[in-house]
């Protein structure tokens, strides 16, 4: 069953991590089966907290999405997100 993680960015409050943050992140998909859905497209926000920027990735499973995120690769990227902008994380199955 595909799997998807949504990464939803609020605000960047450091330009020059998120910068870094994204250099790292691209290395970490490597040997992960991902699929890049929408990259900083054009949204809307409708209901919620304007979201600046939101990302949308797919897993052929819930397992190899936390694979890929739970990976020290990943795991050490993340942390420039976290200094770099307040972001929300979601993850969901979809329907087989």
């Amino acid at each position: 069953m595909p799997a998807y993680a949504v990464f939803i960015r609020e605000r960047v409050r450091d330009a020059e991590a998120i910068d870094e943050y994204r250099r790292l992140a691209k290395a970490a998909f490597a040997g992960h089966p991902v699929k890049f859905l929408a990259t900083a497209g054009k949204h809307e926000t409708l209901e919620g907290p304007t979201a600046e920027n939101v990302l949308l990735l797919e897993f052929p499973t819930i397992d190899d999405l936390r694979a890929w995120y739970f990976s020290p690769t990943y795991r050490e990227a993340s942390k420039l997100r976290h200094q770099g902008g307040d972001y929300r994380v979601l993850f969901l199955e979809g329907n087989d």
